[in-house]
């Protein structure tokens, strides 16, 4: 290698370095390229521009969740689900169903799901553990592909529908247990997605917002 372009080698690493210094100062609030995806977030979540302006990517939410379902919103979370964050959500609180699901704090002590009542900022609206509040959430809505559900294929499974919190109302299940959402009644929880036992999942979480 010459020594010109040596130079130039080492200005575009010293150039990089200082990009990545700049985003653990402030600048990480813009992280990220393209346009906002996406994504499932916490119960209570803000409507995502709202969303994104308000949380301040603090983690509090993630620790106090007791299925471990939040994580951070990073390339490295999102590899597995073949998605990253686009412009402002790197560091944002997500959950991906297929990993873990929100088990919305059953059997858990409290009268609110945890993770709202530990937002500081309100990026995550406190939701309470009655019947009325659980069934309000939008966190997104479940999809079932009947080209790879084994109920439409000549089986019957029904897990889905068995791990579904509002079973009867989001899910039901049909002949040969062939489950039916119903987007009404769905708040996206994600605990069908993580229950399916195909792979891949037969049943998927449309994250709020997104489109078809």
């Amino acid at each position: 290698m010459s020594e010109l372009t040596r130079r130039q080698a080492l200005g575009q690493i010293a150039t990089g370095a200082a990009a990545v210094v700049g985003l653990g100062t402030g600048g990480w609030l813009a992280a990220g390229t393209g346009s906002a995806v996406a994504c499932v977030r916490p119960p209570g979540a803000l409507p995502e521009d709202d969303f994104l302006s308000t949380c301040i990517r603090c983690g509090r939410c993630a620790d106090a969740c007791p299925n471990r379902c939040i994580v951070a919103f990073t390339e490295e979370s999102g590899f597995e689900s073949s998605m990253r964050p686009g412009a402002g959500q790197r560091g944002t609180p997500v959950i991906f169903p297929r990993r873990q699901a929100c088990m919305l704090c059953n059997g858990v002590p409290g009268d609110e799901l945890r993770c709202t009542s530990a937002c500081p900022t309100g990026a995550l609206t406190p939701v309470g553990k009655a019947p009325s509040e659980i069934a309000a959430i939008d966190m997104g809505t479940a999809e079932v592909d009947e080209h790879l559900c084994y109920s439409f294929n000549g089986a019957s499974c029904g897990v889905c529908v068995r791990s579904c919190p509002l079973e009867g109302r989001a899910l039901r299940a049909g002949l040969w247990e062939r489950p039916t959402v119903d987007p009404e009644h769905c708040i996206g929880c994600g605990l069908c997605e993580r229950s399916c036992v195909h792979y891949p999942q037969a049943i998927r979480v449309r994250p709020r917002g997104e489109t078809a």
